[in-house]
């Protein structure tokens, strides 16, 4: 395993979930870069390669997150993503990334619900980074 620090991408408008995210990544030894919106998220992954992303489902759009994971994985195609989402709370939706179907259009490694348990974020964060 490499010693470099690991750099995340989180991308979420709800500005205070944004932060709690960030430090709580940052306290786990993660270089975080931050995006409040889907756009800044794209100008950001011009500039660098993101080990993982964090990425929000509804910003701009109700499917940014869905976006910007489809544009992750073709430009960096072994960048894993999070989606992070209140979609099941507020509407009864659910999705899913187990399934041969969801993973045709879903390219996302996993996905967590709002509100996030820290510890389950992390959880996810290592797994992914296989750590």
């Amino acid at each position: 395993m490499s010693k470099h620090t690991k750099r995340i991408l989180v991308a979420d408008d709800d500005i205070d979930l944004l932060g709690q995210v960030k430090a709580v990544l940052e306290a786990s030894g993660y270089q975080v870069t931050a995006a409040e919106s889907e756009k800044e998220a794209e100008r950001l992954l011009e500039q660098e390669r993101p080990d993982l992303a964090v990425l929000d489902l509804m910003m701009e759009n109700q499917d940014s997150g869905f976006v910007l994971s489809y544009k992750i994985k073709k430009k960096y195609p072994g960048t894993p993503v999070i989606i992070v989402t209140a979609v099941t709370s507020q509407t009864g939706i659910h999705f899913d990334t187990n399934g041969p179907d969801e993973q045709k259009w879903i390219k996302a490694d996993a996905i967590l619900e709002k509100d996030i348990r820290y510890e389950q974020l992390l959880g996810e964060v290592r797994r992914l980074l296989k750590e």
